[in-house]
């Protein structure tokens, strides 16, 4: 058994273990380069870090991204995505940052040499020091190694002063250690929790939001910071077979007056569904769900209330993505977490939009059978099914800082579940966390609307009388941490996620 597993049974036990850890992570000390690259041969875990603020700063880290694996680093874990003030030179403009985890067989030097090369490939010129720059690429920790040269140190010096980098680096990590590096990573900050207590005494998540620093997701052209109020998503289902609303909004004219609707009424986001996902719907083609599809996103697209509006489409076929995405869709939310098309997360990575990946067990079809209804713990089970499945959507390419997490109300859970995981969102951000602290950043969607546990509890057997009860689960879904809400009934939603979002608001101000 590894010994971490002896000593380290609580989430943040790292202080027992960096103590005695620190005689086993190597120490060398060279001043040539050339020894070094000699005693790293085999495959080693590295962190490197990401900041750009000039040109257009997230095409700058797909791209750097990309010459890197092309470079022999295998990229496995990504950091959230940050929006910060510049520091030491503060006349220039804002910079994104990040930070990476991967393994590679390249040498330390052999690796630096290899990241300078992608920064000057990608115009980055000598300049001021800490000036503005198209990229910039540091390795912040080389396997479990101390590395002194006269052009290299790893642990990065400035690790241990700067916010914007150790945030990143922190989302890489769980906050249970899984592994012997990590420990060692731990040990470098010479605290006896870890980099935990380093970034506690940098101001921790208090940071956040503050002290020019946020973080933000990619959505359309702009970077959106979700913790600045709750968005809603108003539904359009374009089925015949929807649980609430099928065969209302088939038409054109139809779903575009509901869009009008909904916009008017204060909607964020428009989420189109072409394919039912109702218990027991039989499954369409991709090629059906595009025909009732794309006429009415391409009719959405131009209505001028749109601008500045965001459009997600509802779809586990990769092939419904990428041309949804191609006409103009921001998100693509997929009820099976890539679990239904093998081709899903190789397709969204390539479209690099936002992925919305929820909890299922099985499919529509089966979703409510007997044995998928099974949970000891649900949202002990929901938190590790579901980061399993965007652990390989990361691997996949699909970074962190591009996932939006749905713990599945209504999707393989009876109505017990469903009350659990209303009041359990909190232990479902929990639980990921202690595998990664990225993913349990990510924006967090709810979808209780007029579903079938909000009728059994209320005895209201029509969806369309369930509005009521929709509102007290949304209700409670915003003041337990959910960011986004998705509803039919985008009126009465709105406000009462404006009045939660100031009851949060009002129970921070008061700590």
């Amino acid at each position: 058994m590894n010994f971490l597993n002896l000593l380290l049974p609580a989430k943040r036990g790292v202080g027992a273990v960096t103590k005695c850890c620190r005689a086993t992570c190597s120490s060398f000390f060279h001043s040539s380069t050339e020894s070094s690259v000699e005693v790293h041969s085999q495959e080693q875990e590295v962190v490197i870090a990401l900041g750009s603020n000039v040109g257009d700063r997230l095409h700058n880290f797909n791209e750097a991204l990309l010459l890197m694996k092309k470079s022999g680093i295998n990229i496995t874990r990504h950091g959230c995505l940050y929006e910060t003030e510049p520091v030491y030179v503060t006349d220039q403009p804002r910079f994104l940052n990040s930070a990476v985890r991967g393994v590679t067989k390249l040498g330390p030097h052999e690796l630096l040499g290899i990241l300078k090369k992608i920064e000057k490939d990608m115009g980055r010129t000598v300049g001021i020091r800490y000036g503005p720059r198209p990229i910039d690429l540091d390795i912040l920790f080389y396997g479990r190694f101390r590395i002194h040269s006269e052009i290299l140190t790893v642990p990065h010096e400035r690790i241990w002063e700067r916010p914007f980098v150790l945030a990143p680096l922190l989302d890489l990590m769980g906050s249970a250690v899984e592994s012997d590096t990590v420990v060692c990573w731990h040990s470098f900050s010479g605290q006896p929790n870890g980099l935990f207590e380093m970034w506690e005494k940098l101001g921790g998540e208090s940071l956040i939001g503050k002290e020019g620093m946020k973080r933000v997701l990619p959505l359309g052209d702009r970077l959106w910071d979700w913790s600045e109020k709750t968005s809603v998503m108003g539904i359009l289902n374009l089925t015949p077979d929807s649980f609430s609303d099928g065969g209302k909004f088939q038409s054109v004219d139809a779903a575009i007056s509901q869009v009008h609707l909904m916009i008017s009424e204060g909607a964020d986001m428009i989420d189109i569904g072409a394919q039912s996902t109702r218990p027991y719907a039989a499954l369409i083609s991709a090629e059906e769900e595009l025909e009732r599809l794309i006429p009415v996103l391409e009719a959405i697209q131009k209505m001028p209330e749109m601008e500045r509006k965001l459009i997600s489409v509802d779809t586990f076929y990769s092939k419904v993505a990428s041309e949804a995405v191609s006409k103009g869709a921001h998100i693509v939310n997929d009820v099976s977490a890539g679990s239904l098309d093998p081709d899903m997360y190789r397709v969204v990575a390539a479209l690099k939009v936002p992925y919305i990946a929820m909890h299922m067990r099985g499919d529509p079809s089966t979703m409510q059978n007997e044995e998928n209804l099974k949970y000891d713990d649900v949202c002990k089970q929901v938190a590790s099914e579901l980061y399993s499945r965007v652990k390989d959507a990361e691997l996949s390419g699909i970074p962190a800082w591009r996932i939006i997490i749905d713990p599945g109300i209504g999707f393989s859970k009876k109505t017990k579940h469903n009350l659990d995981i209303l009041l359990g969102l909190s232990t479902i951000r929990k639980e990921i966390a202690s595998k990664s602290l990225a993913v349990s950043h990510a924006p967090m969607l709810i979808g209780p609307s007029r579903k079938r546990f909000l009728g059994e509890i209320c005895n209201r057997p029509s969806a369309a009388e369930r509005d009521p009860a929709t509102v007290a689960s949304i209700s409670t879904g915003v003041l337990e941490g959910a960011n986004i809400v998705r509803v039919h009934n985008v009126r009465d939603n709105i406000d009462a996620v404006k009045l939660c979002d100031s009851m949060l608001i009002r129970r921070r101000s008061c700590r």
